[in-house]
């Protein structure tokens, strides 16, 4: 039997309802809180919860699925109202919420920041899934202010979606997410951008490969904007590099030199075999093996 017998999850999109639908399938009770009563009605009426009231016990742990912006008004407005003994957060930005946090007055003695490596680029509950997590990796971010019994119930709600926690510094997360997450992001959006001028002979032959590329330029961009803007520098450096590559590659290949094309390549065709060797996958695709630091501190 779980330690874990109560969660409030506020807020009620994909991450959020699935995070309630997977818990819930271990024998969880979860109240559910979203100031878009619409999507909080789906939630519920998917099964994934009662609505939080104002009257009930403190919850073992709250969890935060909220944008990033939101997430230090809405934990301390859920400190403030006692709503639970441990608190997280899925966000994918971690250090600036840490500031925003302590900035708000927060408790961050029970408050360990997290982020779930998994999603997808439909958007709302309706896109929501019991095994959204499974095999996945959840990057836990504990400061030096955090308990050990919070840090301990935070993974335990990792570990019952299915996930794999991963614990490490809020720091060096946002370095990995600015190059395994926003940067892609970007560059996706970047390449849909460009059908958008296409004829229409050019999207009619445009196969998977294309597909696959732009999926992730489907999703919110208010959202990706916020997420986005809270890891502006780190994201900003990782597109530089990438640009540069590219420069390089297109000045030779007009010049009818293809070694920089050529070892982009190359480097590509190794980058793809390390991240299926050693990933677990970030974005609702099939998860590959465990990452062998699942289980360590890492930073």
């Amino acid at each position: 039997m779980n330690g874990i017998r109560d969660v409030i999850v506020i807020g009620t999109g994909l991450i959020g309802t699935s995070i309630a639908l997977a818990v819930q399938k271990r024998g969880v009770a979860v109240r559910l809180a979203d100031r878009d009563a619409e999507a909080l009605g789906q939630a519920v009426r998917l099964g994934a919860g009662q609505p939080l009231t104002a009257h009930g016990r403190l919850a073992d742990l709250v969890v935060l699925a909220v944008p990033p912006a939101a997430v230090a008004p809405v934990l301390r407005d859920a400190q403030r109202a006692r709503l639970g003994h441990h608190y997280t957060d899925v966000a994918g930005v971690k250090a600036p919420i840490i500031a925003a946090a302590r900035d708000h007055g927060c408790d961050l003695s029970v408050f360990v920041p997290g982020h779930p490596m998994a999603g997808g680029e439909q958007a709302g509950p309706g896109a929501a899934r019991a095994d959204l997590f499974l095999g996945r990796t959840w990057a836990l971010c504990p400061t030096e202010d955090a308990c050990g019994r919070s840090v301990g119930v935070a993974r335990e709600g990792a570990e019952l979606t299915g996930a794999v926690p991963c614990e490490l510094a809020p720091e060096t997360h946002d370095r990995a997410a600015a190059l395994i997450s926003h940067l892609p992001h970007v560059v996706s959006s970047a390449l849909a951008a460009r059908l958008d001028d296409a004829d229409s002979v050019a999207l009619r032959l445009a196969g998977n490969g294309v597909r696959d590329v732009t999926r992730v330029a489907a999703g919110d961009v208010s959202l990706w904007l916020d997420v986005l803007g809270q890891n502006a520098d780190l994201v900003a450096a990782e597109l530089v590099t990438l640009i540069e590559d590219l420069q390089r590659a297109a000045r030779e290949m007009r010049a009818g030199n293809n070694a920089a094309l050529a070892s982009l390549l190359r480097r590509g065709n190794n980058g793809r075999r390390r991240l299926l060797a050693e990933s677990t996958g970030s974005d609702g695709g099939s998860p590959g093996n465990r990452p062998k630091a699942a289980t360590e501190k890492t930073a």
